[in-house]
């Protein structure tokens, strides 16, 4: 094995789309690991503003926490794009966001959490990663069933059965609303820090970045807008929350 390949102490891969919940596990995970890497997939999204947030926000991490900044490793990027045509949703296509037959919004892009485990515990089996870490949330979310923890549980069992070792998955935002959310970003790295989710990460589902709100930018109404609001209101009104 190459000596870029050796097994870092304590590393964590990150699967990091750019969003706030995303750049929040980012941060939790430089605070904990001594070496992260992060991948992000393409699965041909609607908006490219996505991809670009990717950027943006792992460009800012090291300037808002420079202490952490050598923690950092080489981003990944992998080609789902076929994945997506098959998985069409309102996230891929130009359909209407609303609920389906099941009651799951037509956003929910079918498998797409156990898809991306699968494919990230390959990347981290090769680059020799100890940890995936993910922003999957069965608190405050839009009730995709591949967030829940049963099925981030099963997954980790069936991959370390499929890959013959261990395979930890952690989910720091598990457990947590929104509003705690924004309270541990702050915790994390601060104002700074928090100014950047505002700034840069992107969660709007119609891909608006015209519209700029306390809580960052969105079109303000896609279901994605509204649990990012609502959990930035909630947490800007606990006391000393901006101190």
């Amino acid at each position: 094995m190459s000596d870029s390949l050796q097994r870092p102490a304590n590393s964590a891969l990150v699967l990091f789309s750019g969003g706030q919940d995303s750049a929040t596990c980012l941060a939790w995970a430089l605070a904990r690991h001594e070496r992260v890497e992060t991948v992000g997939f393409d699965y041909g999204q609607r908006h490219a503003v996505e991809m670009q947030a990717r950027s943006n926000v792992r460009d800012g991490m090291a300037r808002v926490l420079p202490d952490l900044a050598e923690r950092l490793g080489p981003d990944h990027v992998i080609d789902l794009s076929g994945y997506g045509r098959i998985a069409d949703s309102a996230l891929t296509s130009e359909r209407a966001i609303e609920m389906d037959a099941r009651g799951l919004p037509t956003t929910f892009v079918p498998g797409r959490n156990l898809v991306f485990l699968t494919v990230a515990a390959a990347l981290a089996d090769r680059r020799g990663l100890e940890t995936l870490v993910g922003g999957m949330c069965e608190t405050d979310y839009s009730g995709y069933p591949d967030c829940r923890r049963d099925t981030i549980d099963a997954m980790a069992r069936a991959l370390s059965l499929g890959l013959d070792k261990s395979v930890v998955v952690e989910t720091p935002l598990m457990n947590l609303t929104k509003a705690d959310t924004w309270a541990l970003a702050r915790a994390l790295g601060g104002p700074g820090l928090v100014e950047l989710i505002v700034e840069a990460s992107h969660t709007c589902y119609r891909g608006d970045r015209e519209h700029r709100h306390a809580w960052g930018y969105g079109c303000g109404d896609c279901p994605a807008c509204h649990l990012r609001a609502a959990g930035h209101a909630e947490w800007a009104a606990r006391p000393g929350a901006a101190a």
